[in-house]
This record gives C-alpha cells, sequence and structure tokens, in this order.
C-alpha cells in the first residue's frame, strides 16, 4: 500500500482528494470517495450555506471517514459557509478563487486542516506563512478554473517553496499520473475529471456520456477575457462563448451568457446552453464504476510503476 504523510496527518488511507467540483460534488460522492480510503470533498461552490450543511449531514451519515468541504472564496455565500464548515467540524477545508486568511483563525480553533488550492509560487509561499496545512498545486490541465502554468512545471516548483505537504493537481486519472506526481515531490493527487464517471456523481446522464466518448482534444478555454478561465468540453455553449468572448460582447453580457451554464450541464445535459467542465485526461476515463475502485485502482496501478522506478540503475 503507498501511504504518505498527508494519510497519516488526515487519517485517510491512500493520498488521494476528489475534487470539489461545483453542482456535482455532493456528500453522496464525497461520502463514497472517503469510504472508498480517499478523501471525499463537498464543493460548496455559489450555493447557499443550508445546501453545504445538508451535504455535509449526507455525507456523515454514509461515512464515518474525513471529509473536505471546498469554498469557493469568490462566493457571495463565502461567509456563511465559511462559519459551517467550523460549526459542523469537517475535518479539512480547501480553497479556491481567493485568499483565505480571515478565516484561518475560526478554522483553526475548529480543528480544521486547511488546504488552499495554488496555481502560482507566490500564492503557495503566502498560505505557507498562514499557516496552511497542506497546499494542492494545480496545473492548467484540469477543468473548471485553471491557472497559467501546466502540473509537470506548478508541482515541482511549489515543492521547492513551501515545506507542507504538497498534493499534484490537474491532467491525473490514473497510477501513471500518481507516480509521476510522486516524482515531482507531492505527496498525493487530487483527481477531479475521472470521478465524473463514479457510479456515485450523480451528473446528467447525457455529461457522463460525453466523459465517457471524450477524444485527446475534446476541451478548450474560455473566459479569459473576464480574468477567470475555464476549461470544459468543446460543445456549442463553448464555442459560442469563445466567438463571443473575442467579438467585442460587452462583459456584462458576457458574464450574463456564462451564468447558469454548468448548472444547466449538470443537471439538464444541456447541449446547447450548457458548460461541460472537463480537465484533459477526459479521454482517459473509459468506464462508469464505483468512486471506492477508483480510489483502489489508481493506487494499484502507481505500485508497479514506483517499484521499476527504485529499482533503476543509475550509472
Amino acid at each position: 500500500m503507498i501511504k504518505s504523510e498527508i494519510c497519516e496527518l488526515l487519517g485517510i488511507q491512500y493520498p488521494v482528494f476528489q475534487g470539489g467540483m461545483a453542482w456535482i460534488a455532493d456528500g453522496k460522492l464525497a461520502a463514497a470517495v472517503s469510504e472508498g480510503g480517499g478523501l471525499g470533498i463537498i464543493a460548496a461552490g455559489n450555493a447557499p450555506g443550508s445546501y453545504v450543511r445538508e451535504q455535509i449531514q449526507i455525507a456523515r451519515a454514509r461515512t464515518k471517514h474525513p471529509i473536505g468541504v471546498n469554498i469557493m472564496l469568490m462566493s457571495p455565500f463565502a461567509d456563511e459557509v465559511a462559519q459551517i464548515v467550523a460549526e459542523e467540524k469537517v475535518e479539512v477545508v480547501t480553497t479556491g478563487a481567493g485568499n483565505p486568511s480571515k478565516y484561518m483563525e475560526a478554522w483553526k480553533a475548529a480543528d480544521i486542516k486547511v488546504i488552499p488550492v495554488v496555481a502560482s509560487v507566490a500564492m503557495a509561499k503566502l498560505l505557507t506563512r498562514m499557516g496552511a496545512s497542506g497546499l494542492i498545486a494545480e496545473g492548467g490541465e484540469s477543468g473548471g478554473h485553471v491557472g497559467e502554468l501546466t502540473t509537470m512545471v506548478l508541482v515541482p516548483q511549489i515543492c521547492d517553496a513551501t515545506d507542507l505537504p504538497v498534493l499534484a493537481a490537474g491532467g491525473i486519472a490514473d497510477g501513471r499520473g500518481v507516480a509521476a506526481a510522486f516524482m515531482l515531490g507531492a505527496c498525493g493527487v487530487q483527481m477531479g475529471t475521472r470521478f465524473l464517471s463514479a457510479t456515485e456523481c450523480s451528473i446528467h446522464s447525457a455529461y457522463k456520456e460525453k466523459i465517457l466518448k471524450a477524444t485527446d482534444l475534446c476541451t478548450m478555454v474560455t473566459g479569459k477575457r473576464l480574468g477567470h478561465p475555464v476549461r470544459s468540453l468543446r460543445t456549442p455553449f463553448a464555442r459560442n462563448y469563445a466567438k463571443a468572448e473575442y467579438g467585442g460582447m460587452p462583459d456584462e453580457e458576457l458574464e450574463a451568457l456564462g451564468t447558469g451554464a454548468l448548472r444547466r450541464a449538470v443537471q439538464e445535459g444541456d447541449n446547447e446552453s450548457g458548460c461541460f467542465l472537463s480537465g484533459q485526461i477526459a479521454a482517459m476515463v473509459k468506464k462508469e464504476q464505483p468512486a471506492a475502485e477508483i480510489v483502489r485502482e489508481v493506487m494499484e496501478e502507481a505500485k508497479p510503476i514506483l517499484l521499476r522506478a527504485s529499482q533503476w540503475i543509475i550509472e
């Protein structure tokens, strides 16, 4: 079994996090991943605190293992959700799209491990000074909001910039990706797109089918003009958004065009007006299977690769 310091820190069996995907990562999926030995994470997204509390309680009813909540700090409900995770005493909070400094004291008082997602060395250094428990270095291969650097470039630089445990995210779907992450200096991985194929993932069947039929060039990035680039599948919506983005549409109209698009993809499978978030590894997702099986499978695949690497002869 592959174990690392993140397993000891959080009390989990495998160094695998499930990404906090808005409208997708609910209490049911998070509980299934945690039951499988990884860390399941509920996505708060732009949802109100009542929804997040409900999902935490759903997860608690399904597993006794640690769970996490991802808080998008740009959300209008961020303050409310920050208080709720402290009240519910979730074991881990991951954060994105902002600086969590104003919440750190309360979270630490609730014995919550704070592990922010970072896309730059500067942010990694800042959050290390602020007392984070670990960091998730997420490269631009990932789905959803993305940064500029790739995982291969970002992870080693983050590892060099901090003494905290670092997890790699972006472009990881199997044991080869896990092994590569360890080679880059990470002590674990976070996967999002791979869990879209989980039996317990409640996305619309049309969304899941698109992932299972994806090809290597199936994604594109939009939203750079507004400062919030997002990677998603190449659908009519994504193509139309890209045309509007570089066709002179005013910012307010462009913002409105994207509002609700992810929800329509997740809940309705709407191909014309839905945004189907996906990382570049979608083509590597071949089948629907239980979340616990995904966790075990990627770790079992990684073991012989790491073993072979340890036996290389260097002259």
